[in-house]
């Protein structure tokens, strides 16, 4: 490494500098011309999946705002019906994840990413005329097909542009754009219901027609906007030249050795699972979607029922807890990459989220209960990032890496069917016992990265010991690697 890469403006941080040499083959970029890369690398890949992930979190979630609209009336959603219809999405959106990480390597990510997003955007169209409970369910079933593919081919895609300590913050931007803009989709559904009537549709039902054109409209616009892996041969649309690619190869090479892809193979990619940490990083996953998937099927009715707002007042007052989510999230992020921390700050989004939770569960005054929410819809929703980079990070091979992205957003599917059931109807309207379910999934969370973290600290000690290297030099990994805590 030369000492020009450790010269220059604070804007890149001394991680980023350390990735800025060359191989043999590809010229060495200044600082600054670097600099313009990453940069427009991020405005590029980081805003399209952005927003597309924006509208995927719209489209799973907006059953919340036109159950309170009409639709749970309309379709007689009683008992037990509203959470089944919710959980519905998540089996076949947990099935059909492992193959979504084979396919967009095999197909590419524009192929791949724009097809299922343009299919479910259909599918979420069509929601907008349903006639009965079995319909809606079933429509539900169908997007989970559809929309299993997309996050784990996201954050596979993202983890292979960047190098281990650029992730915390990119994951942390993809989750505010999407998940802080797709908050505002109470505000979007409270303005899409006075609708009601025209076209001889209800309002509910409008929330479906026009969010589900928007959908397919993206996915179509994805087509041209996405890029490809930066190893690919692939047309990327002019934006990186080769030249450009192979940097970006060569600095996530020198970081973690995994830039290229080796051939395919089903026992290369399955015996990623004997990696018992990988389980650990869907466990964590678990607990946190459980929480986060809680509060997008429920908060707005525990407004509504709980709080005492009326239907229009609970879908705005959803946007605000998920504005702060994303102040705090980013912040979040930008900490575990400049100091290198990632099970600490999971802690710390963990004890956010025991704090928030009495708050609204327990406190007299709405008022301060509402606050709660902020609380906890921070601390819930910034450990989705951060425990992606928690396991980017520590973690290498591209396939046992695409294996490991599966794993966690299938867990994390688990993690929804969870969140669809904590708030049950007859535990109205205080919801105690799903209070105290995401409780418990928060101390859990702690408790795999205190167990993590121990194992980590044992290997690391034995590595710099010389006894043991912490990856195998046969499956081109780099020696010298360290687990980070």
């Amino acid at each position: 490494m030369d000492n020009d890469s450790e010269k220059g403006a604070c804007a890149i941080d001394q991680v980023e500098k350390a990735q800025l040499s060359s191989s043999d083959d590809v010229d060495e970029y200044t600082e600054r011309e670097a600099k313009k890369i990453i940069h427009r690398i991020d405005r590029r890949l980081l805003v399209t999946i952005g927003f597309m992930y924006c509208v995927s979190l719209i489209d799973r979630t907006n059953i919340s705002l036109a159950a309170i609209a009409g639709l749970a009336e309309d379709l007689l959603l009683t008992g037990n019906r509203y959470s089944i219809v919710t959980l519905a999405f998540f089996p076949a959106y947990i099935v059909f994840q492992p193959s979504s990480t084979v396919l967009v390597r095999k197909l590419g990510p524009r192929i791949h990413i724009s097809f299922i997003t343009t299919a479910w955007g259909a599918v979420m169209l069509g929601m907008g005329f349903v006639k009965t409970y079995g319909q809606v369910t079933a429509l539900r079933v169908i997007i989970g097909v559809f929309e299993a593919g997309f996050f784990p081919s996201a954050v596979y895609l993202l983890s292979t542009w960047y190098t281990r300590y650029e992730l915390g913050r990119r994951y942390g931007l993809f989750y505010v754009i999407g998940s802080v803009t797709s908050a505002f989709s109470g505000i979007l559904a409270f303005g899409i219901i006075h609708l009601e009537g025209a076209g001889g549709l209800r309002g509910w039902r409008w929330i479906f027609v026009i969010e589900g054109i928007v959908t397919i409209l993206l996915g179509i616009a994805g087509y041209w906007l996405l890029v490809d892996f930066p190893d690919s041969n692939r047309k990327t649309w002019k934006f990186l030249s080769a030249k450009e690619r192979a940097w970006v190869v060569n600095r996530v090479n020198a970081d973690r050795g995994d830039a290229e892809t080796p051939k395919f193979r089903l026992s290369k990619f399955l015996s990623a699972g004997l990696d018992w940490r990988v389980w650990a990083y869907g466990l964590i996953a678990f607990g946190s979607t459980t929480i986060t998937y809680a509060l997008a099927f429920f908060l707005p009715i525990i407004l509504n029922e709980n709080l005492g707002y009326d239907v229009g007042t609970s879908q705005a007052l959803v946007a605000p807890p998920y504005a702060f989510a994303g102040i705090f999230m980013y912040a979040m992020g930008w900490l575990g990459d400049k100091y290198r921390m990632r099970g600490l700050i999971i802690v710390i989004n963990m004890v956010v989220c025991l704090i928030g939770l009495p708050i609204l569960g327990w406190h007299p005054d709405p008022k301060v209960r509402y606050f709660g929410a902020f609380l906890l819809v921070a601390g819930a929703n910034s450990n989705v990032p951060s425990s992606l980079a928690y396991q980017a990070t520590n973690i290498r091979g591209q396939w046992k890496r695409a294996f490991a992205s599966a794993t966690w957003v299938g867990f994390g599917g688990i993690g929804g069917i969870a969140g669809s059931l904590v708030f049950r109807t007859q535990d109205k309207p205080e919801y105690r016992p799903g209070l105290w379910a995401c409780i418990a999934v928060a101390l859990l969370n702690i408790v795999i990265v205190g167990v993590c973290t121990i194992s980590y600290y044992i290997d690391n000690k034995k590595a710099d010991r010389g006894e043991k290297e912490l990856e195998a030099e046969d499956e081109g990994f780099q020696p010298g690697f360290r687990y980070t805590y």
